[in-house]
């Protein structure tokens, strides 16, 4: 059948108009929400730490909408897996930002995950939100970092294990990677700079997802059979904790003899095996879901609806994403768009609420104000606070226990330095982010 040439042009015409409407359409349906990225291992050696806070950044999405939204735009929670695969976190997170188009992003938990991200999130100005205990030692103008750096954790947890349990031996246990490698390095210097001598420390390391450590433990003990009151400081992550702490008890080491205090151990990790012999064993966190304020009372009344099950725990890096989603929200609000560089700026000095009945203030640094908490493990899987800080300790990006840190500032409302890595002495900044 013939068409004649006006008639293929008015359906030419027509189906290019369709096609622009459609595209319009689809650019307006884009427009009318706010995307928020998800940057979580649902697979791997990490997904036992890591799906929980998927799970609760959609939580917190969900709520936002509830209350109308943001701007008057619905939040769109992106969710992808980044299965626990270092390179595969860039390429998820430029997947997010350069296809979803996505505003920001919670996410990360290891600090190779962060670092293989962080390259992406600084080329393309996206703006990240970290949620879990680091070594510190960095500070980028994209990221926001509300987990611990170590002088809101791992030196207040040294410091307590010195002084009220009188600790002289120190085993430094960790994952073969950057955040435990690093932070041991702070406490190696801070020990020797209290006068532990060389051979009172004793360092090891082992691959992600461990299971075999019949012979470390048994070393373990033999270092602590000295004399000397030995403590283990533990930066082991993700699914190897299980067999470690299986093994401890396997081997009987109780907390009475050699106390284990974990840095990336919670309420959600021991939810996965019998904490009955690790009872009186400890941990260094800025929350605990056993802490009392309205605050708690009401996440975690609010995490049960929302998951379904009232026996699902709360921990440390929860508190943490609830912190910088709430951050986040109210900086918006403030300058009515989520602009990165506009949002950026404005974040520094808000406050929200904590869940332990303080306050959390963005700093200038783009590190949070924290209080540390010591907890001892209860049969139930809880912690019990043993020990507390008085009052917030502001987060330091730079140790002072490294000579080459020491003089390194982090400051970025300062228009005089506007530097991750703001160098003292010389008066530069140096490295990626400045």
């Amino acid at each position: 059948m013939k068409i004649s040439k006006s008639t293929w042009l008015k359906t030419v015409q027509g189906a290019a108009v369709a096609a622009s409407l459609s595209f319009v359409s689809g650019m307006a349906m884009a427009a009318d929400t706010i995307k928020v990225g998800v940057l979580h291992s649902l697979s791997g050696t990490m997904a036992i730490s890591e799906t929980t806070l998927k799970d609760t950044v959609l939580m917190l999405v969900e709520e936002q909408n509830k209350k109308g939204g943001l701007l008057g735009k619905k939040l769109e929670a992106v969710v992808v897996d980044p299965a626990s695969n270092w390179p595969l976190f860039a390429e998820k997170a430029k997947e997010l930002l350069e296809k979803e188009k996505v505003d920001v992003m919670f996410g990360c938990w290891t600090s190779v995950s962060r670092k293989s991200v962080l390259p992406v999130v600084e080329g393309l100005n996206g703006l990240l939100f970290y949620p879990v205990q680091y070594e510190g030692e960095e500070s980028s103008k994209n990221v926001f970092y509300t987990g611990a750096a170590p002088n809101q954790q791992a030196i207040p947890a040294v410091d307590y294990l010195m002084k009220d349990v009188g600790v002289k031996r120190w085993v430094l246990a960790g994952t073969d990677y950057v955040y435990p490698r690093t932070t041991n390095k702070i406490l190696e210097a801070y020990l020797k700079s209290k006068g532990v001598a060389a051979e009172d420390i004793m360092i090891n390391y082992t691959p992600f997802g461990h299971s075999d450590w019949q012979t470390i433990v048994s070393d373990v003990k033999k270092f602590g059979s000295a004399g000397k009151k030995t403590a283990v400081v533990s930066t082991i992550n993700g699914d190897a904790n299980v067999p470690f702490y299986k093994e401890l008890a396997n081997q009987g080491v109780s907390a009475e003899d050699i106390p284990v205090v974990a840095f990336s151990v919670g309420e959600e990790e021991l939810s996965g095996f019998d904490t009955k012999p690790l009872v009186g064993h400890l941990a260094a966190w800025n929350y605990f879901m056993s802490s009392e304020s309205p605050e708690n009372d009401a996440f975690i009344k609010a995490w049960h609806a929302y998951i379904k099950n009232t026996k699902r725990v709360t921990n440390d890096p929860m508190e943490a994403t609830y912190i910088g989603f709430k951050l986040w929200v109210k900086a918006v609000e403030k300058v009515k768009t989520t602009k990165v560089d506009d949002v950026s700026k404005a974040i520094i000095g808000l406050e929200v609420p904590n869940l332990t009945g303080g306050t959390a203030k963005m700093l200038p640094n783009h590190h949070l104000t924290k209080p540390v908490l010591i907890g001892e493990i209860q049969e139930d899987g809880q912690f019990q606070t043993v020990w507390q800080t008085e009052a917030e300790v502001p987060g330091d990006a730079w140790t002072d226990f490294l000579p080459e840190s020491k003089k390194i500032v982090a400051d970025w409302a300062d228009p005089k330095i506007m530097c991750g890595n703001y160098n003292t002495e010389t008066k530069t900044c140096s490295g990626q982010n400045y």
